[in-house]
């Protein structure tokens, strides 16, 4: 059963299992993906509470989750995999009663308008969605650290608390290193980035390489 392409993700229904059952496998670009959570059978776990875009509040409702198939798990964040993903995520964001996609690495919840123009522009060549297929999160002390963007490059950015920087500006700052990171990959050492602004930027790989910690010289 063939389905709608999206930009260049086209896919099939690859496997059907039995009735009953809550899920089928969809093939796009030789890759395979499961989609749990179909009536009859139970709906997959809510995700939780996240950011939001495009949203006032997380909403409730029944879930359906799309993930690798089992024989992919290791390269799901492999960016090939993640833009097949991505794609398909944002083909079922057409489904009629859908209030909200939720992308599980950035815990971000986002409305399902902006999900599907994202995704469909980068597929189509733009920019990768750094709003949405990660996010920034604050910490109790006051710093704030990029999610989503370890699933990818096995680091995340952390932005020691200032004063001096409003959360929009952060989020500028990220979103710029995010479009570098994703091209370049992990750091191993310190490098110097220029911000949206032109502002000189260090950056450089903290707890044991988990973390980038952003600073701004002087």
């Amino acid at each position: 059963m063939a389905g709608r392409s999206l930009k260049s993700v086209p896919f099939v229904l690859s496997h059907i299992p039995d009735a009953g059952e809550d899920w089928v496998e969809l093939l796009a670009a030789g890759l395979t993906f499961d989609c749990h959570g179909l009536a009859p059978g139970d709906p997959a776990q809510h995700p939780g509470t996240g950011a939001l875009l495009g949203l006032h509040d997380v909403p409730g409702g029944e879930a359906i989750s799309l993930r690798p198939a089992p024989h992919l798990v290791e390269g799901s964040g492999l960016l090939p995999v993640v833009r097949i993903l991505a794609g398909l995520g944002a083909e079922l964001g057409h489904l009629p009663g859908l209030i909200a996609a939720h992308w599980q690495p950035a815990q971000c919840w986002m409305a399902p308008k902006y999900f599907r123009g994202v995704v469909e522009e980068w597929i189509g060549g733009g920019a990768f969605p750094a709003l949405g297929l990660t996010s920034l999160q604050r910490n109790d002390d006051g710093s704030m650290i990029s999610a989503g963007l370890g699933f990818l490059i096995g680091q995340e950015l952390r932005f020691e608390p200032d004063r001096r920087l409003a959360p929009a500006a952060i989020a500028r700052i990220a979103v710029r290193l995010i479009h570098s990171l994703i091209e370049t990959g992990p750091l191993t050492s310190a490098m110097s980035y220029l911000g949206p602004e032109g502002e000189p930027l260090r950056v450089e790989p903290i707890n044991h390489g988990r973390q980038l910690r952003v600073s701004f010289p002087r």
